[in-house]
């Protein structure tokens, strides 16, 4: 069996979702248990033209627009990074930053990448105590941004 046949047999299949990594666009790492809601959707605008023969109206793409994306992880002592971003929001201003959302392959590469431009944190969650619970505890992260971009590989 040839290279070419091998890399096509093995395209055909999904890629798993539990191997990814997240890079917040600061020097450290932080590991995420949980990364959803990266979804992008067009706005509908219904438009008549005047000299339509239909008794109806034309539908187009309208303005582009982006969910925002809620990011999980475990809570870690001496670890404050979600906090210490959000705190930095004053009167209209904050740092945005591009995070860069990567799933990897079984070799640790990157299959896929999802790009995030602009983007700065909305509302942060903290865990829930319970006297009663064996659970880790994990903070929650919501985050907007302006642009999602999807590339494949590196």
């Amino acid at each position: 069996m040839s290279i070419n046949s091998e890399n096509s047999e093995a395209s055909r299949w999904p890629l798993p979702k539990f191997r990814f990594e997240v890079d917040l666009g600061i020097a450290l790492k932080v590991p995420f248990q949980e990364v959803s809601g990266m979804d992008a959707e067009n706005g509908v605008i219904e438009y008549r033209k005047a000299n339509s023969p239909l008794f109806a109206s034309e539908k187009m793409p309208g303005i582009k627009k982006y969910g925002n994306v809620t990011m999980k992880r475990g809570v870690f002592v001496n670890d404050n990074t979600f906090w210490d971003w959000h705190t930095q929001i004053k009167m209209n201003s904050i740092e945005k930053r591009t995070i860069l959302i990567r799933l990897l392959d079984e070799d640790g590469k990157v299959a896929m990448q999802w790009t995030l431009v602009n983007a700065w944190p909305t509302k942060i969650s903290s865990t829930d105590l319970r006297s009663d619970g064996n659970e880790v505890a994990v903070d929650t992260l919501e985050i907007a941004h302006e642009q999602l971009t999807i590339s494949n590989g590196e």
